[in-house]
């Protein structure tokens, strides 16, 4: 990490910027790691209320698939799902909409702040160490290099 960080400052790079929450655990976690390194870390979505962020980032035009889910928390027929308004819909009421706890973990494939949007497909569903994951691939006959 170290050998990384430095490669990071040495091209020009300042600020790492982090999508954390409100875990603070993580977060120290994340600033003792760049302490030292010359980076700063910036955490620009801290403390927003998530369910609040997940509409936003819906309404902006982010499109994201769950890849991961928690089955002791969320049913595993959410994971490869696509992250909508009818996903939060659903959600139970104890389950972070951003999935912040760990309950989920997503994948985004477009929105806004990318420059080509790719086209996926959802492959094989596994459960694996507690967890039940979905294979993305990317689906060639779509992509445009346009």
């Amino acid at each position: 990490m170290k050998e990384t960080c430095k490669a990071a400052v040495e091209s020009g790079i300042e600020c790492i910027a982090f999508g954390d929450l409100f875990l603070t655990d993580i977060r120290a976690y994340r600033e003792k790691q760049l302490d030292n390194s010359g980076l700063q870390p910036v955490f620009p979505v801290w403390g927003m209320p998530t369910r609040e962020l997940a509409r936003s980032m819906i309404e902006s035009g982010v499109r994201a698939k769950l890849t991961c889910v928690d089955p002791k928390l969320v049913a595993p027929e959410f994971v490869g799902r696509e992250f909508d308004e009818q996903l939060l819909s659903e959600l139970q009421a104890d389950i972070d909409p951003c999935g912040e706890n760990g309950e989920f973990h997503t994948f985004v494939y477009a929105g806004p702040m990318l420059q080509h949007d790719l086209s996926i497909e959802v492959g094989e569903v596994v459960s694996r160490d507690g967890f039940v994951f979905a294979d993305l691939s990317l689906n060639q006959k779509r992509v445009s290099t346009v």
